[in-house]
Order: structure tokens, then sequence, then C-alpha cells
């Protein structure tokens, strides 16, 4: 059995994953292993994902969000118990289960509240982000400074899921296979209450929804819809929903997200999100394939993430409960 204060053996691990992404549908694996080491890692030229990919241990500082969501680092981060009272966590090779103090207290009221208050049996939390943040290998642009987390739309079974399980359980995916609303064999209720539970905590900024789920949300939620502003349709998200947090008042690196745009985002702007070209996009030719980005570097990143990079690991930041 596995208990909140024990470490799993892998997380001390560095992964050497080979997939291009790494969304809750790609598997984990039981038998992570490290990433060799780099040639050159002072070379500037060095993609910072692979800096930040190998320090599994956060930083022995202060705890302090720097930069962005999408483009910073993590310091001093603690990692969310890989089980909770009404939570489990997810994909546990990756060793993403790490974020800014807030954030994890966040997710554990939510967890709580959740199952309270609407009966959600439990969350099953995918990725946080890394020990340090940072930009990660696969899988996510954000992510990067301990403030976003993804949370499965799966309810909590009610036993403990074993490792197997917890590296290759699918997610359960609640948008209709013509993704223009959800699948009525599958949402509930229940899946309202816990979004709406999460947009109306006053720490979130936003959450992430598949442009299906927000219609639903529209439909489905009743009179109120003061909280919908927070909840925003994105590309993917068909299988969770991704929850963002503000600043923390102990980050004065930390960029804040804009503010949300006026209105609850149900009106006519939803529409854009079912045209077929948005919904079906062609593929494109290989003469007019999108440039592949440039991966970024430490040059990149705001200055203090050098420091987050070189400072001594926390090896004892996992919370006890």
């Amino acid at each position: 059995m596995m208990t909140a204060n024990r470490r799993w053996p892998c997380a001390a691990l560095l992964l050497l994953v080979a997939c291009g992404g790494a969304g809750a549908q790609d598997l984990g694996t039981l038998n992570p292993k490290p990433l060799p080491p780099l040639a050159n890692p002072d070379n500037p030229s060095t993609p910072a994902r692979e800096l930040f990919a190998r320090k599994s241990e956060p930083a022995a500082m202060a705890p302090r969000t720097i930069g962005f969501y999408s483009h910073g680092c993590l310091a001093g981060g603690v990692a969310l118990p890989v089980n909770g009272p009404a939570w489990q966590v997810m994909r546990l090779s990756r060793n993403r289960n790490w974020g800014h103090p807030e954030l994890i207290a966040l997710l554990e009221t939510l967890a709580t509240q959740a199952r309270a208050e609407v009966g959600w049996p439990g969350l099953l939390v995918g990725d946080i982000s890394q020990p340090r943040g940072g930009p990660m290998p696969n899988g996510h642009a954000s992510h990067q400074v301990g403030l976003d987390a993804d949370i499965w739309l799966t309810p909590m079974p009610d036993r403990e899921l074993t490792r197997k399980e917890r590296e290759e359980m699918k997610a359960t995916v609640v948008v209709a296979a013509d993704r223009r609303d959800v699948d009525p064999a599958v949402w509930t209720p229940a899946h309202v209450g816990v979004i709406r539970l999460a947009a109306e905590l006053p720490a979130v900024e936003r959450i992430f929804v598949n442009a299906a789920i927000k219609k639903a949300l529209c439909r489905d939620a009743g009179g109120d819809h003061a909280w919908q502003s927070k909840v925003r349709p994105y590309w993917g998200h068909d299988y969770h929903f991704h929850i963002r947090i503000r600043c923390p008042g102990d980050s004065p690196d930390c960029s804040p997200q804009p503010p949300v745009p006026p209105g609850d985002g149900c009106g006519n702007e939803l529409d854009w999100w079912f045209r077929d070209a948005v919904l079906r996009p062609p593929p494109p030719k290989p003469a007019n394939a999108p440039a592949k980005p440039r991966a970024l570097t430490m040059a990149a990143l705001p200055a203090a993430c050098r420091l987050v990079l070189q400072a001594p690991s926390n090896v004892s930041a996992e919370r006890q409960e």
C-alpha cells in the first residue's frame, strides 16, 4: 500500500521519454530510466527543457514563482503527496507533482470540498510542474512556474490505484465523437459541480476546458454565471480541466495572467470553436507546414532561473500528511 508520506522510488529518477507529448492519455512507465548526462550543459544553445528535466528534486530555496506560466521556473517547490484523503496522483513516473505551496494547498482543499459539497469521489491529479518548474521535454508549454495543474475528468475510484494503473489507466473523454458537445453517456451534474467549485476559488485565475465542455457548462450550470468568466475554451482538454492560479504574494517576479475578458464567455464568441475549420483543420501541405518553434534557452528565461537550476536540492521537500 502507498501512503501520503511515502515517496515513490521513482520520484528521484529522471525520465527518458521518447514520445513527443505527455498528455494524460500517454502511458507512463513502470521502469523509468535516467536521462543521460548532457555533453555540454553550459552551452548557451542547450534547450532549457533539457536542463530542468535533469533536476529530480526542488531547489532548496524559499518558495517563489519566477516569470510567466509558459516562460519561467519554480523555487522552493513542494510535492502533492501521491495519496490524500480525496485525491491520487497519476503518471508518477513523470515526477511532475510539484508546485508552489499555494497551489498544492488549493488542490488539497478542492479535493476535500468536491467530495463533501458536490459528491465528486476524489481528484485524479495529472501534471502540475517539474521539481524546479521550467520548460518540460514534452507535453506542455505552460506548467512552468508551479501554478498550473491538470485534473482528470474521471472520478477517483473508491480504492487506492496500483502503480500500474496510475501509469497506464486512460482518462475518461467526456466530449462526444463529433466534438460539438459532451457525451451524455459520461457527462454528469457532478462534472459541472467540480469545475464550478474550482472556478469559484478566489485564487483561481483560469480554468481551461474543451469548447464542448464550455458549451455544456453554459447550458447546464443554471442561472448564476458569474464564475463562468474564468472558464475558457482551449484546444484539447477533453479528458481533463486545467487549473491556473494567480501569482502568489511571495513572488514579486511572477508575471500575472491578463484579466479575463468581460462577460461569461457563453455568447456568440463560443461559436468560433465549432466551425469545421477549427474542429477538423486540414493537414498542412508539406510546403506550408508550420515551422517547429525553437526551444527556449536559459537566455530566454528570467535571469533568476539560473539560480534555481544551480541551487542545491531540497531532498525533504515532500509534504508529510
